[in-house]
C-alpha cells in the first residue's frame, strides 16, 4: 500500500470491508489495499487534471469505490467493456474485485485514459487494459458478455452504440441515479427488452438505479 492510501485505509477500511460485504463482495487483503491506493492515486492525479469531481477521499470510498461494487452481481460472463470509463470507474475497481475476468476500460479522453493506464500499471492489475477510442469508431477483436457504464446520456443512444459490441446473448448494464422513468419509456417505446434494478449502495442516501438490458441476440 502507498504512503498516501495508509491514513485513507485506516479511516475507511472498516467503511469499505461492511460495505462490500453487505453487497455480497468477498476482498483479500490486497484487493483492499489495491482499491484504497486506486483512491490515493486518484486523489493525487484529481488535483492537477479534474478527473472526477468529488474531492475528499473519504467520500470516493462510498461514491466510487462501492458505487462501482454494487453492479457486479449483475456481471455475466468475460470480457467485460466498461464503456466511457472516465477515470476508471467502475472499469477499475471491478477489476480488483473479479480477477478471474476480463475487462477493457473505453475511453475517447486522452488525459482520462493516460490516468487510467498508468493506475493499471502501477496496480498490477493485469486483467485490465485502458483503450483510448470512440465507442463509433472501436472495433475490438472480440465482443463482450457484458458491457456496463456509469457513463451519462441516454439509454437508448447508449444501446443503439454497444449493441454491435456485445456477443450473442450478452448484456448491456447502466447505472443511473434517479428513477430513470424517460429512459425505459424510450427502451419500451423501441422494443428492447430490459429490467430495472434498485441499486442498494451502502452508506449512500442517494437513488441508484440498473437498466438491465439483453440478452441481446445478434
Amino acid at each position: 500500500m502507498t504512503r498516501a492510501a495508509g491514513p485513507l485505509a485506516a479511516r475507511g477500511g472498516a467503511t469499505l470491508q461492511a460495505g462490500a460485504g453487505t453487497l455480497g463482495v468477498a476482498l483479500a487483503p490486497g484487493q483492499i489495499e489495491q482499491l484504497f491506493d486506486f483512491v490515493a492515486a486518484l486523489e493525487r492525479w484529481n488535483r492537477v487534471y479534474n478527473l472526477s469531481g468529488v474531492r475528499d477521499p473519504d467520500q470516493m470510498v462510498v461514491l466510487h469505490l462501492l458505487d462501482s461494487l454494487s453492479v457486479g452481481h449483475w456481471l455475466g460472463g468475460s470480457p467485460v467493456l466498461d464503456l466511457g470509463t472516465g477515470a476508471g470507474l467502475p472499469g477499475v475497481p471491478l477489476a480488483i474485485a473479479y480477477p478471474q475476468r476480463r475487462f477493457v476500460l473505453l475511453d475517447g479522453n486522452s488525459k482520462k485514459l493516460r490516468f487510467v493506464t498508468q493506475t493499471l500499471f502501477d496496480l498490477g492489475l493485469r486483467n485490465a487494459s485502458a483503450v483510448q477510442a470512440r465507442i463509433e469508431a472501436y472495433r475490438p477483436a472480440e465482443k463482450f458478455a457484458t458491457i456496463v457504464s456509469r457513463a451519462v446520456g441516454s439509454a437508448l443512444d447508449l444501446f443503439a452504440l454497444a449493441a454491435p459490441l456485445l456477443e450473442p446473448g450478452g448484456r448491456l448494464l447502466l447505472m443511473k441515479g434517479r428513477h430513470p422513468e424517460q429512459d425505459l419509456h424510450a427502451l419500451a417505446a423501441g422494443g428492447i427488452p430490459c429490467r430495472l434494478q434498485s441499486l442498494a449502495v451502502p452508506f449512500l442516501e442517494r437513488e441508484r438505479h440498473l437498466i438491465e438490458i439483453g440478452p441481446v441476440r445478434v
